[in-house]
């Protein structure tokens, strides 16, 4: 380490001693030196500017490839490195300018402590001689590194410079030694805070807060730096300005200032690069942003792990996968994303089961699935606990002849198609019985082979979308809704309301603009009295994230309840909601399945609409969602609550011409009603046994 300080300090000291010949003043020659490497290094300090931009340049490509193949670390770790080269660029070439950095304070560290050997030129004897006399004068030892500092201050000091004129070759350097200014404004530059305290305590203070405003500019101005997250930003600052104050606190104030110069310039070629080379000419800024949100909500899936923390599944979930890989030959799979999901499975599955002698395999996020117990009632149910992480990796290793799935966007977003078995049918299952058009995003579809069709429009809104943006043509099955045979079942067995009071279920949804954000105390007391009974039961989501805000509008209405009004604040029950004689609700999915399956009227409020994909009116179909707010009863706007909203109820509730319209409807709004989703089931027999005729061929 000695010889790399050395070699690295005599060019160093060369330049340092001309600076000090040609200003007179070894503060002021620091600062000019500082000037001079910064000059020195600019072809670095660009080079630098420019691969920075390369590396942000390629970071929404980055991300979609950590979007593309979330969870699987080989392959993302594959692509990158493909991607490097394809840019030329080498990630560890970042490290040049910190390590080049560490060499030239090393350098200016050994100048700065050791002025007789770099800038005085004197052999090793006569040094050795000085720093011993210097030893003896002040009680430092000889093998201290500020020695050197310490005898300069002592031989210009008049009193202790004739102990020095004795040592045999100092003739030629003491009126030099004499004439060394050390001093910048006013303080030693061979001063050591940490040894003298008194007002040097301002050196590590100054080089703390010029750290500091340059983390500051780095962090706002810098190409790469300024995409880093907060965390990295700062804890990088944290260690720069506690670098900087161990600087100014333990070494003498010359490096100090060296430091304090070398932090201020280089704020100003930070800003001058980003003039001469400016990064949103080369970054596409919006690009950069959008991919960004896409890794965030996929990171966002994955649940956070405490610190220290164990899964309690990870090791049902390795044995679930590779299970799941060790059997050869799977036709079937279905995928859910949680426990709830089943429920648009159950008819395909059970009739599958019962028709068929083929294993179906049943892929879930949710450890607490439901299938686990439902497939100890038939081993031809082979249910597999795998995390949203582990299962993006299981998607595209996938070989099976079918793929059932409820989660729209595939290839999209997180969940690819196969990368193994190119053949796979993939199968969308609708959850809802609205439109997809506005309730998916844009392209949500695109990727699947066969569509689930719930009704008329489901068909339409595909088939419109082809046409629109030429996507492949997909297989469109009359499906139906099976969900909403098994409401109307429950809805039947229910017993009538013979109560006098009719009953008003307020269900809104969570989003922004929802009825108890926006309007539910005039619903509240436009119908509050004898006549009916009052029911809020708000969506789930909104209890976890806004309990306070549902909680302050209970005790508002602390006097009412129990008196023709209630707060439904337990969900284990969904009897209150079907059992109402009016629904209301804002853009709440809850209101279609309550219509059809009840036969009775929601009254819509036109809060902020619900939507997914802004450009749904680009196909020419209007969405379910808006077409029937006035078939199923009626949509009124927020400012005609007070003056309409009684009265429409009124009209509305135990009306059987309006029951009798809405039993209409809803015949021509399902396909294949009272089939309990067989057809989809017959589909999918029809095709497996075609794709095993074809292997057989």
């Amino acid at each position: 380490m000695e010889i790399l300080e050395s070699i690295i300090a005599y060019p160093l000291g060369f330049v340092m001693n001309l600076c000090y010949l040609l200003l007179s003043n070894y503060g002021i020659a620091i600062i000019a030196f500082t000037l001079i490497t910064k000059f020195i290094l600019l072809p670095l300090s660009v080079w630098v500017q420019k691969n920075s931009i390369k590396m942000v340049q390629m970071q929404p490509a980055i991300n979609r490839i950590k979007s593309k193949f979330f969870g699987d670390a080989d392959t993302i770790a594959d692509e990158e490195s493909k991607l490097y080269k394809q840019y030329k660029y080498n990630p560890l070439a970042s490290i040049i300018p910190l390590a080049i950095q560490i060499l030239l304070l090393m350098g200016v560290v050994a100048v700065i402590y050791n002025p007789f050997e770099y800038l005085f030129n004197m052999d090793a004897s006569l040094i050795e001689a000085i720093n011993k006399v210097a030893s003896e004068l002040s009680g430092v030892p000889v093998i201290d590194s500020s020695i050197q500092l310490t005898a300069i201050d002592l031989i210009k000091d008049a009193d202790k410079a004739s102990y020095f004129a004795s040592i045999d070759g100092i003739g030629n350097y003491l009126a030099d030694i004499q004439k060394f200014d050390i001093n910048f404004l006013g303080l030693s530059l061979s001063a050591n805070p940490s040894r003298e305290w008194g007002v040097t305590i301002v050196v590590p203070v100054v080089a703390g807060l010029s750290s500091l405003w340059l983390c500051i500019a780095q962090n706002k101005a810098n190409v790469l730096q300024a995409e880093q997250s907060a965390f990295s930003q700062w804890s990088m600052s944290i260690f720069s300005v506690g670098l900087s104050l161990y600087l100014g606190f333990f070494v003498p104030a010359g490096i100090a200032l060296y430091w304090v110069a070398s932090n201020l310039f280089a704020i100003a070629q930070l800003y001058l690069l980003n003039m001469a080379i400016p990064p949103k000419k080369y970054v596409d800024y919006e690009e950069l942003e959008a991919s960004r949100k896409e890794l965030a909500e996929l990171n966002a899936m994955v649940e956070k792990k405490k610190p220290f923390s164990k899964d309690p599944n990870a090791k049902r979930e390795r044995a679930d996968y590779k299970r799941f890989f060790s059997i050869a030959n799977k036709h079937l799979v279905f995928y859910s994303e949680r426990s709830g999901f089943y429920k648009y499975y159950k008819e395909i599955i059970e009739y599958i089961l019962s028709k068929t002698t083929v294993a179906i395999h049943y892929i879930t996020n949710d450890p607490d699935d439901i299938v686990f117990e439902i497939a100890k009632e038939n081993p031809r149910l082979k249910p597999y606990y795998i995390g949203v992480k582990k299962c993006i990796t299981l998607m595209m290793k996938l070989e099976c002849d079918v793929m059932v799935m409820t989660t729209p966007d595939l290839d999209n977003f997180y969940l690819k198609r196969s990368l193994y078995q190119k053949d796979i049918n993939y199968i969308f299952v609708p959850h809802d019985p609205s439109s997809m058009n506005m309730s998916f995003r844009e392209h949500s579809l695109d990727n699947f082979d066969t569509v689930f069709c719930t009704g008329p429009h489901i068909a339409n809104e595909v088939r419109a979308t082809e046409r629109v943006y030429g996507t492949k043509e997909k297989e469109l099955v009359e499906f139906g809704y099976p969900l909403i045979e098994s409401l109307i079942e429950s809805c039947e067995k229910l017993e009538p309301n013979t109560s006098s009071r009719r009953q008003v279920l307020i269900a809104p949804s969570w989003q922004e603009d929802n009825l108890l954000d926006s309007c539910v105390e005039d619903l509240i007391d436009s119908l509050y009295g004898d006549d009916y009974k009052i029911i809020v039961r708000p969506h789930p989501e909104y209890m976890k994230r806004y309990r306070g805000k549902m909680q302050m509008l209970v005790d508002k209405y602390a006097d009412k309840v129990g008196k023709g009004l209630e707060f439904e604040l337990d969900f284990s029950s969904n009897t209150s909601v079907y059992s109402s004689d009016l629904l209301v609700t804002d853009w709440s999915g809850i209101g279609i399945e309550f219509g059809f399956a009840t036969l009775k009227p929601v009254v819509f409020i036109n809060t902020k609409i619900k939507m997914e994909n802004p450009n749904y009116a680009k196909i020419g179909i209007e969405p379910q969602e808006i077409l029937l707010r006035n078939q199923l009863g009626v949509a009124l706007e927020k400012g005609e609550i007070k003056d309409k909203f009684a009265d429409t109820a009124k009209a509305l509730i135990g009306s059987e011409d309006f029951k009798e319209k809405l039993r209409r409807k809803r015949e021509e709004y399902f396909y294949s009603l009272g089939t309990k989703g067989t057809e989809g089931a017959k589909y999918i027999i029809r095709y497996l046994i075609s794709k095993k005729k074809e292997k057989e061929i």
